[in-house]
């Protein structure tokens, strides 16, 4: 079935939709990972995004439920060079179709991908609409430069959780308060603002007892819990763009130590009383460099993100730690005075590289200072 996709620039590329007729409206970005895409589409920080991938054939080990970064799909839309719809995996249950369809997300194959991704980094991340149904390609790229777009938005209140919960046995488990028997080292709260499983289970696997809270929890009902150690996740969107969290990351600093990935990360770095700015064309993907700049090691990342800290905004008493060697942005920071440390990319791979995971372990080893 033919696909017509509407840039705001005024380009219009036609494809083929493989998942039935439909329509999407988002921001159209691209994703460099050769592999990952079920971890990709199950990523809640690509709510109200396009997605792309650059390598040009997908589906070809199908999806299974092991391979689930949350409970749904997020994106409105996802775009490759071709398709294939036989898998040839022993731990595929389905095919990627059936699983696009399941969650009601269109599946476009037959993009010029190569020039698409050419058109996105040159003009950046920018708005779009994918229709079968509208054919007029005037009108899709009108709708594309209409709609409302990203910045300034709250994201985040669509993706995180409305209720507490824990992390139990590899899954979620209802409740307001630690899990009973389930890690017998330190009790950390987990900000959901789009959070990861993996996240979770590498927590776990640490032998920490793990409770996610909504965004908008406050710092007091956290300081209630008398957790260990306070987790800041992933998220959509812009960082200043969600309500209600900002003010309560900054009345948690000095009391608990604080680890933040990616939107956590950047919320943490409004918190310190820096700015964020909205990155060209964004890095995503499973081939990131990032240099630690404490020990001069070089990192292959996983990331998922549109918008940065700007290092020059920070106070004196932040120190930036990481940086991304491609266009020397900002990558990491630790406060020096305040049990605090966080990185723009994803150390919990998933997918990607497992360079990063040792951050997990910085995390248990400042708990550990502080009992």
């Amino acid at each position: 079935m033919k696909a017509l996709i509407g840039l705001e620039n005024g380009t219009v590329l036609t494809g083929r939709s493989f998942t039935g007729a439909g329509e999407a409206v988002g921001e159209i970005v691209f994703n460099t990972s050769m592999s990952g895409y079920q971890e990709v589409l199950t990523d809640p920080s690509y709510v109200g995004q396009l997605v792309t991938m650059t390598y040009p054939l997908i589906g070809n080990y199908g999806v299974n439920a092991e391979d689930m970064e949350s409970d749904g799909v997020h994106p409105r839309a996802f775009l490759m060079r071709e398709y294939q719809d036989m898998p040839s995996n022993f731990r595929a249950t389905g095919t990627l179709a059936d699983f696009l369809q399941q969650y009601g997300i269109m599946g476009v194959e037959g993009v010029d991908t190569r020039m698409l991704t050419r058109i996105i980094r040159n003009g950046g991340a920018m708005k779009a609409v994918i229709s079968t149904e509208d054919t007029d390609p005037e009108s899709l790229v009108q709708r594309a430069r209409q709609w409302f777009g990203l910045v300034g938005r709250d994201m985040v209140a669509r993706v995180s959780c409305k209720e507490p919960y824990g992390w139990q046995q590899n899954k979620p488990v209802s409740g307001s308060s630690f899990p009973d028997g389930e890690g017998q080292g330190y009790r950390v709260v987990a900000y959901d603002f789009g959070i990861k499983y993996n996240q979770l289970r590498l927590l776990s696997s640490r032998g920490c007892s793990v409770l996610v809270v909504p965004a908008t929890t406050t710092a007091a009902d956290v300081l209630a819990l008398d957790p260990d150690g306070i987790f800041l996740s992933n998220g959509p969107g812009d960082p200043a763009g969600v309500e209600g969290v900002i003010d309560n990351i900054r009345d948690l600093l000095g009391k608990k130590p604080i680890f933040g990935i990616c939107l956590g990360h950047q919320m943490l770095g409004l918190a310190y009383g820096g700015a964020t700015y909205k990155l060209k064309f964004g890095h995503r993907g499973g081939n990131q460099p990032v240099k630690d700049l404490t020990t001069g090691k070089v990192e292959i990342t996983s990331q998922n993100h549109g918008f940065c800290v700007e290092p020059d905004s920070l106070p004196g008493e932040v120190e930036v730690t990481h940086i991304n060697l491609n266009d020397g942005s900002l990558e990491g920071m630790r406060h020096t005075e305040y049990p605090a440390f966080s990185v723009q990319y994803h150390p919990e791979h998933a997918p990607g590289p497992h360079d990063a995971e040792y951050l997990f372990d910085r995390f248990i080893d400042l708990m550990a200072q502080r009992n």
